[in-house]
């Protein structure tokens, strides 16, 4: 009667955080925990900027919106839309950001909404506010051309 050897059970991968990284409370701190907090200041100082931008816009939108002149009013009226529609596409980034800035407080940013898989760090470094990984926007994305979108 032989003896049947049992397989060693592979060894669970431990990674490693880079020697010197700490996020300053002495933890150590992963590769992707020290990329997602440099992602978060990233997101951090676009909010701050666009809301910058934003007051600073709104505060040389012409306030004379009655002009003698039916090109000049024309004109200013075509800024103006301009402006405001700049501005609500900004607003939805800043939504966008700040729901992104939310999911790393919660620990949940960087996983695919769609398949639960990490997202990938390079994706998140170009895309911050994505919450769809490439395989599964991709997906998404052929879908909308056949619906004609």
């Amino acid at each position: 009667m032989a003896i049947k050897k049992e397989k060693p059970m592979p060894k669970a991968k431990i990674e490693r955080p880079e020697k010197g990284s700490s996020d300053g409370s002495g933890q150590n701190l992963s590769r992707r925990e020290k990329a997602l907090q440099e992602i978060k200041d990233i997101l951090l100082k676009q909010k701050e900027s666009i809301l910058n931008e934003a007051e600073s816009a709104m505060n040389t939108l012409p306030e004379q919106t009655v002009f003698p002149d039916l090109g000049d009013q024309a004109s200013a009226e075509t800024d103006r839309s301009f402006m405001l529609r700049l501005r609500g596409r900004e607003q939805r980034l800043l939504k966008k950001i700040e729901e992104a800035i939310e999911r790393i407080d919660a620990g949940s940013f960087g996983i695919c909404e769609t398949c639960g898989e990490e997202i990938d760090v390079k994706r998140l470094k170009a895309r911050p506010v994505t919450t769809m990984c490439i395989a599964c926007k991709t997906e998404q994305e052929e879908e909308e051309k056949l619906q004609g979108h």
